[in-house]
């Protein structure tokens, strides 16, 4: 049997012949079953997207209906295709390196739940991968589920700030917003990818559509910076400008530049208003003052941020499997806060130099897309954006189990996939179609693709 999948819950035969991964009308079959297929497909990557947001507890909501999904995509088909091979190998490379190391953990079953979390993350990547290959307009699904949830997450981290309601402080974490996250860390990065293709659609505007996405806009840029968080801080400028100025290079029209510099300033303008209407609050301008120092105590301690960074690596070069999961902090006062220094503490010289690999073969086979018209080249244009911010982030913070990271690596090879198919398609002879009086019998299968 084949392993692919025109569409999550397409019952009709002939997807390679018309209901395949562009989501080409069907030419034969029942066009009903398509249809209905084709929104529950949507409709479970929108939850899913949106279920993201949600990671107070663990295992969370997330967890349990990606377990689900994956059962279920996987036992109707899922198609690994080799355009997005170097996101299998190498993330399959970097948990076996995390394997390896395991047994050097003195707290065995907490290095192994450790790991199977990251493989459970690295499956959930390569379904991403493997939806927006087979059909890469799926990704206005996930981008509305992501919307969704972001601005829910960041009205709740806003409203438990400010104690907007009874209990409405569950929503924060040292007088800082986390929303539905456990950690502020967490909650204000993830909400850079949406706030970002907010900005973007801002940009190519209309005046009041612009006027009603500054809503939106505002609460999500008011959660990052009460987040407090100066990862989250630094995620959203430099996603923002690598967007802004991937807008002012790919437009040739003069007065089309100039309407974006133009709006550019003026949401400066508006977000530096935003934040001095915030600072106009005592507690606010208190704690902005003390979380905008470039290093804080804890930094540059004996033992601190900085002086960690350098002595893992010393104790890593002698190491070549690793320390084992959770080990780190036996030796320091805290962990590694250095996704690249923890790929080689918990994952080996194996998973630490594969990773490194993988991130600059990532943002390498992105860079020219970012340049092609595609219908997909804007969202494309915030994904890098937000995945180059996260690569800067990484040096300082550990986001190996960030969700959204996992999925931002699986919408970037579902996407370098799906341009690597488009090119086979355009440059390959269309093929003859067989009258379908004279079509093999076929078998329907849940997908959209029959079985032979």
């Amino acid at each position: 049997m084949s392993a692919s999948a025109a569409d999550f819950g397409g019952l009709a035969q002939g997807a390679r012949q018309g209901g395949g991964p562009g989501g080409r009308p069907a030419s034969h079959g029942q066009p009903g079953l398509v249809l209905r297929g084709q929104q529950i497909g949507n409709g479970a990557l929108w939850l899913a997207a949106f279920l993201s947001g949600f990671v107070i507890r663990e295992p969370a909501p997330y967890e349990l209906y990606m377990l689900g999904l994956l059962v279920v995509w996987l036992a109707f088909g899922l198609k690994l295709r080799r355009e997005f091979g170097p996101l299998i190998v190498c993330l399959m490379l970097y948990i076996s390196g995390g394997l390896a190391s395991m047994p050097l953990a003195r707290e065995f079953n907490d290095a192994l739940i450790y790991t199977v979390v990251t493989g459970f993350l690295i499956v959930t990547a390569i379904f991403y991968a493997a939806v927006l290959a087979e059909r890469p307009d799926r990704y206005r699904m996930i981008e509305k589920g992501y919307l969704a949830s972001s601005v829910l997450v960041a009205f709740f981290g806003i409203a438990g700030y400010f104690h907007l309601f009874p209990g409405a402080g569950f929503f924060t974490l040292y007088e800082r917003a986390r929303g539905t996250f456990q950690d502020p860390n967490v909650f204000g990065p993830f909400l850079a990818l949406p706030a970002v293709l907010l900005i973007q659609r801002m940009l190519s505007a209309s005046i009041p559509r612009l006027l009603l996405l500054a809503i939106p806009l505002g609460i999500l840029v008011l959660g990052i910076f009460l987040s407090f968080s100066r990862g989250a801080w630094i995620v959203l400028i430099v996603a923002s400008a690598i967007v802004y100025l991937l807008a002012l290079v790919t437009e040739r029209n003069p007065s089309r530049r100039l309407r974006l510099i133009v709006l550019g300033a003026l949401g400066l303008l508006g977000v530096i208003a935003l934040i001095g209407i915030a600072l106009s609050i005592d507690s606010v301008a208190q704690m902005f003052q003390q979380r905008a120092k470039l290093v804080q105590s804890y930094d540059g301690a004996r033992l601190g941020r900085f002086a960690r960074y350098t002595l893992g690596f010393q104790m890593v070069m002698e190491r070549p499997l690793g320390l084992g999961a959770l080990e780190f902090n036996k030796y320091f006062p805290e962990d590694e806060h250095n996704v690249y220094l923890k790929g080689f503490t918990t994952y080996g010289w194996l998973g630490g130099t594969v990773y490194l690999l993988f991130i600059g073969w990532t943002l390498k086979r992105l860079f020219p897309l970012l340049f092609k018209q595609r219908p997909w080249t804007l969202f494309l244009h915030s994904v890098f954006g937000v995945l180059c911010a996260h690569v800067i982030l990484s040096a300082i913070i550990d986001t190996d189990h960030w969700r959204h990271v996992y999925m931002l690596y699986g919408i970037a090879w579902g996407l370098i996939a799906a341009d690597k198919l488009e090119q086979r398609r355009q440059g390959s002879p269309p093929m003859r179609r067989r009258p379908v009086d004279q079509a093999p019998s076929r078998r329907l299968r849940l997908g959209g693709e029959p079985v032979r």
